[in-house]
């Protein structure tokens, strides 16, 4: 047992007193009383068959702001989507989108993990490293990684639990950091990305509505995100040590032993180097030059682009190459077997979250075919616009109802191509630019991200954690998460209040008032 195991072996309980950690158990133990999350997936699927023929019955429906169109409740047990259940079953499994680049991404993570490539890796990193840097480096990464899209809620969490398990911490505190640093700080990078473009142009549609000549810019936000970024860090890495850390307690299953790399380790290390140098060197020669294959072939963009939409398999030829040449120097990969042989292990790691991923492609196939998770967003905006409200308690009322929505409706786009043809002309009528719309339902659509096991990759979060506890229940998962949720929200509310009153620029060229 290292230094730091023992350390953290010996600390005494804390005594959990506090409204915060009452709240938190009650959330524990109510979530943990739920059913196993592919029953919950079940209920919820057979729910929204009752309750779309209930609505339709009722004639619910709304007037969708962007298309003029009527949206009206279907309901499922007509004779036609009964059939669509039974024909398209299989069709939504496999277009399932988290599925495949779950799938496609393991490959290459665990023949990493197989081949010993990311334990020599992290020996090589952490040892003699200071363990203070840990937690700050895994929340900030997370929060950079969102910049890569969903990969990252691959990727990060079950890497984090390697980490802070090598340096004597709990490993589901690891798994918590990274995951929340991606979803929760969903909207703050350092970087435009694909979100900023694509939620732009819905936002430009939007403006458009009250000024035809109005042109978004992706970096509308940017200047915001810039200090989120860093103020996020901070919050999420305290949120981990002080509350997080202390409510796991010790770790009681088997940790990392910590081995100096011998030579044979180092050497295929430096191999595992040169192939991941060779393979950013192809990637860079794909992307970088004006006309490179990746590129866009009318605009040349980065962000729009073959590159955006290949990052899955960039992601998993990033690990599997090196991997590889780590494995052939090492030993451990001597024939194609071996690398066949380590590519099944990773899958077979990955039968639960593949009868999670089946069920809730059903859950989710219905509850967009039902027409209710529009309507329920265009009623509510609607509602929001006749409170009366104005001025920031307005703009604070569009992130709380965007976070809402958020636990039902997962899509960043799909809400705010709703959303957004209400509330930036709502708010343009009131003075306010719709750069500081969107970043009032950013913050909301990223906040609750966490906790919502409505999203796709909460399941998979579940499965990694429970490599380290079996018996892990959905309300400790959730209850580990929510301090995030709920500090981040504190946090993005000030920040956000802060640049209202001093009336900050948002990004280049847009300020918060027309």
């Amino acid at each position: 047992m290292s230094v730091a195991t023992k350390k953290l072996a010996e600390k005494p309980e804390k005594t959990r007193t506090s409204f915060l950690d009452k709240f938190l158990n009650f959330i524990e133990k109510s979530g943990n009383k739920l059913p196993d999350p592919a029953t919950m997936f079940f209920g919820l699927a057979m729910l929204v068959i009752i309750l779309s023929h209930l609505a339709a019955a009722a004639g619910w429906q709304a007037v969708n702001p962007a298309t003029k169109e009527v949206v009206k409740a279907v309901s499922l047990l007509q004779r036609e989507n009964i059939v669509r259940i039974l024909t398209e079953m299989v069709n939504n499994f496999a277009t399932f989108p988290p599925l495949g680049l779950v799938l496609v991404v393991m490959l290459g993570v665990g023949v990493a993990e197989y081949s010993g490539l990311i334990s020599a890796l992290l020996r090589r990193l952490l040892i003699g490293a200071s363990t203070s840097v840990i937690v700050p480096a895994v929340v900030f990464t997370g929060i950079l990684g969102n910049a890569a899209g969903d990969s990252a809620l691959i990727v990060l969490p079950p890497l984090a639990a390697m980490i802070f398990l090598s340096v004597g911490r709990h490993p589901i505190a690891g798994i918590a950091a990274a995951y929340a640093g991606v979803a929760a700080g969903f909207s703050a990078n350092l970087f435009i990305n694909m979100l900023d473009v694509l939620l732009a142009g819905f936002t430009e549609k939007a403006a458009q509505i009250i000024d035809p000549k109005y042109i978004a810019n992706p970096a509308m936000n940017y200047y915001f995100f810039i200090a989120s970024t860093f103020l996020l860090t901070f919050v999420g890495s305290w949120v981990t040590v002080k509350i997080v850390e202390p409510r796991l307690g010790a770790f009681q299953g088997q940790n990392e032993k910590f081995h100096p790399l011998n030579d044979v380790e180092k050497k295929a290390l430096g191999v595992a180097g040169l192939v991941a140098l060779a393979y950013v060197g192809l990637i860079a020669y794909l992307t970088l030059p004006p006309h490179a294959l990746l590129r866009d072939p009318q605009t040349g963009s980065l962000i729009i682009s073959p590159f955006m939409k290949s990052l899955v398999p960039i992601m998993t030829g990033f690990f599997l190459f090196p991997a590889i040449g780590y494995g052939i120097a090492a030993g451990t990969i001597k024939s194609d077997k071996d690398l066949a042989v380590m590519m099944g292990k990773a899958m077979s790691t990955m039968g639960s979250y593949i009868v999670l991923a089946f069920l809730a492609a059903q859950f989710m196939a219905y509850f967009n075919w039902s027409n209710m998770g529009t309507i329920l967003a265009i009623k509510g905006a609607e509602l929001l616009r006749n409170i009366g409200f104005t001025g920031l308690p307005l703009l604070l009322g569009i992130i709380i109802f965007s976070s809402m929505i958020n636990l039902l409706v997962a899509s960043a786009s799909a809400k705010w191509a709703v959303l957004g043809p209400v509330f930036v002309p709502m708010l343009m009528l009131l003075g306010y630019s719709p750069a500081f719309t969107q970043l009032a339902y950013r913050i909301g659509d990223s906040i609750t991200n966490p906790i919502t096991p409505l999203l796709a990759y909460f399941p998979i979060v579940l499965s990694h954690a429970r490599k380290y506890d079996e018996k892990l229940g959905m309300g400790t998962l959730i209850s580990t998460l929510l301090p995030f949720s709920i500090y981040f929200a504190v946090t993005w509310f000030i920040l956000f209040s802060i640049w209202y009153f001093l009336d900050l620029p948002l990004g280049p060229g847009n300020m918060i008032r027309l």
